[in-house]
């Protein structure tokens, strides 16, 4: 992929994020790459842009995020089924969905001027939630979707399906559906297994479950999930990627599969999923 038009989109609030917008818009002027800036993005860089996020995406052939993993979540949310291959440069606090920093930008542009760059197709998922024959919500996500008890101290049940057939009815905090991308979010903080991001399977969570046995279970990617809301005092909500909850009213079902299209998620060649793992983890491995 040789980008024509890079958009750039950077967290506002990260300091010193307007001087690394402008420095990475200079790197691409120079190797005759065209850069555009979100208008929020612009703001801080102390330039003029009107291009919302969809806007951007549109018109450009790929998207550098100066930020976290969470910038990156909000900008797949706001593209939804627009989306654009996206390369994360972390100015944020943790960043598996990156493996650039401020300090390596300048090889991180030349990577992708030079087309010197690895892409890694990352599985969305897809959630709609029903009641009775009435579609009330459609979402996209690129970590996970979870069902929770918001607010209140107490457990709710969620009656759940694979494929047409009964898994449980989870009597627990919530219940998490993870992507792999997504299984070393909020997935591995309740337990959940580490996923390599092209396993081809989305993995099943409960949130500190009521029955000790209930545990988080591996499915195919091409599964059917649904999940409902079965307790008749207790409100329940979805979040998808930590974005705003909403209420899922008591008997709807919230249906959950593989989104048609993926994330391109592009890395710098010497990055591996593994060293990621190694590096944000701290694994050192054996003392003995």
């Amino acid at each position: 992929m040789h980008p024509k038009t890079i958009g750039i989109i950077a967290h506002p609030r990260k300091p010193g994020v307007g001087d690394l917008v402008n420095a990475i818009a200079q790197e691409f002027s120079r190797l005759s790459i065209t850069a555009l800036l979100e208008k929020e993005t612009a703001r801080i860089a102390g330039k003029k842009s009107e291009y919302s996020i969809v806007e951007l995406g549109a018109a450009t052939d790929l998207l550098v995020v100066a930020g976290g993993d969470g910038t990156i979540l909000r900008v797949v949310g706001q593209l939804g089924e627009a989306i654009k291959p996206i390369f994360g440069i972390n100015v944020g606090s943790l960043g598996f969905l990156t493996t650039a920093s401020s300090a390596t930008y300048r090889e991180a542009v030349e990577c992708l001027a030079k087309d010197r760059i690895n892409f890694s197709q990352r599985a969305l998922l897809e959630a709609r939630v029903r009641l009775g024959e009435k579609q009330t919500a459609k979402m996209l996500a690129l970590n996970d979707a979870v069902l929770s008890r918001g607010e209140l101290s107490r457990l709710v049940l969620l009656r759940t399906r694979v494929n047409d057939e009964t898994l449980t009815e989870f009597n627990a905090d919530g219940l998490i559906v993870a992507t792999p991308t997504g299984s070393t979010a909020y997935s591995l903080s309740a337990g959940g297994p580490i996923l390599d991001p092209e396993s081809g399977v989305f993995v099943i969570t409960p949130i500190c479950p009521h029955v000790l046995t209930n545990r988080s279970i591996i499915v195919a990617e091409g599964s059917t999930i649904e999940i409902e809301a079965s307790d008749p005092d207790y409100p329940v909500f979805l979040t998808l990627d930590g974005r705003k909850p909403i209420h899922v009213e008591r008997g709807s079902v919230v249906t959950i599969r593989k989104a048609k299209k993926t994330l391109p998620l592009a890395s710098l060649p010497d990055a591996s999923f593994f060293s990621v793992v190694r590096q944000k983890l701290k694994w050192s491995g054996s003392n003995l």
